[in-house]
């Protein structure tokens, strides 16, 4: 039967092949699957059985092959596993960037007031007046001639010092991060995914920091009953544990982290969604899950106010918005004189980005 089909117009979709198409959601559902490629394509079956991803000129086995054939995925020849490869884990960060970029566009969370105008290396849309002391390479000439013609007229022209204009630039500071992700088990309680956020995050993280800032650093440390470092390679792949939160053990990686970084700006990132339940003893764990225990909680804010001589402020993430922990964090936080955010899951990337970009920029004169 001869008719029309007719789809959802998505502008999205626009101007990409069907494979570029199929990509873009097979790298979304490795994110959720914790980079298993088996779940991921046994998921994306199962929505092109409900959605009609493909056709008839192009199918499922068809996007499998092109994946082997591109590099996306390899698998073994004895065993018939199949993995991602780097450039596939490279990708999921690309992707993680520009969906978080793309919400920055919408909001003004985050904005760190402090920096200013100064000599620096991103141009500033404002211009002032020139001051003894400025370069000629400051001068925005074309500001300057239009003054000297609305301040002199344009019969003759006559440029006096009044007359010009300078451009300001921000400067842009080398920064050394640490962003340290709760994977306690809590993070996937009550059915609500709060580590697949935290993870778009730290990728889209590393993604800018590697391309944008090559200088920088950041390293990643997870922190459940014990604190550890991950690669950036290794961000997919992360897993909730049935773990309590053990936010002293981390804070102490980072601090010894920072440490041996020779940058004199540093800072902390923490994302967590919880209050701090862990701590280790020596060779011993001790927990409480059923409240905020003073041994823990103290513990947590003298490292805060260790931070503070270090003048390593601590940027608190809360993702939960429970009214049982907020005098903590805000307690947490006047003892660094950090900032915290109750940020929701959908805007947690807007809140870190804005507050990381906006930071960088340091005044000079």
């Amino acid at each position: 039967m001869i008719g029309h089909h007719f789809t959802k117009f998505d502008p999205n979709q626009q101007g990409k092949t069907k494979f570029e198409q199929l990509l873009d959601v097979f790298m979304q559902l490795l994110t959720y699957t914790n980079g298993d490629v088996s779940e991921a394509l046994d998921w994306m079956n199962q929505l092109d059985k409900e959605y009609e991803l493909t056709n008839d000129e192009y199918g499922m086995g068809d996007f499998i092959e092109e994946l082997k054939e591109k590099g996306y995925i390899q698998e073994n020849q004895i065993s018939g596993e199949i993995k991602i490869t780097s450039k596939t884990e490279q990708g999921i960060r690309k992707k993680s960037l520009e969906e978080i970029f793309g919400k920055l566009k919408k909001t003004k969370s985050g904005d760190h007031h402090t920096f200013k105008p100064g000599g620096g290396d991103e141009i500033n849309p404002e211009t002032r007046p020139f001051q003894f002391g400025d370069t000629l390479e400051q001068i925005d000439f074309t500001t300057s001639i239009r003054n000297a013609q609305i301040n002199h007229g344009i019969e003759s022209f006559n440029m006096q010092e009044d007359d010009l204009a300078i451009r300001e630039t921000d400067f842009k500071s080398q920064t050394s991060t640490v962003l340290m992700i709760d994977i306690s088990h809590s993070m996937i309680l009550y059915g609500e995914d709060r580590i697949t956020p935290a993870k778009k995050v730290a990728m889209a993280l590393s993604e800018l920091i590697t391309t944008k800032y090559p200088k920088d650093t950041l390293d990643i440390v997870v922190f459940g009953n014990d604190a550890w470092p991950v690669e950036i390679k290794d961000l997919p792949y992360l897993q909730v544990g049935p773990y309590h939160t053990n936010t002293v053990a981390g804070l102490e990686m980072a601090m010894d982290i920072l440490r041996r970084r020779k940058n004199p700006n540093k800072q902390i990132f923490m994302i967590t969604d919880g209050k701090p339940t862990c701590l280790k003893i020596g060779k011993r764990y001790y927990k409480n899950s059923f409240g905020l225990d003073r041994r823990i909680t103290n513990r947590c804010l003298n490292l805060a106010a260790q931070c503070k001589k270090l003048k390593v402020p601590i940027t608190t993430f809360m993702i939960a918005t429970d009214p049982y922990l907020q005098r903590f964090v805000q307690e947490f936080t006047e003892t660094n004189s950090g900032k915290a955010f109750f940020a929701s899951l959908d805007r947690l990337g807007a809140f870190i980005f804005r507050d990381f970009e906006n930071g960088k920029r340091k005044t000079v004169y």
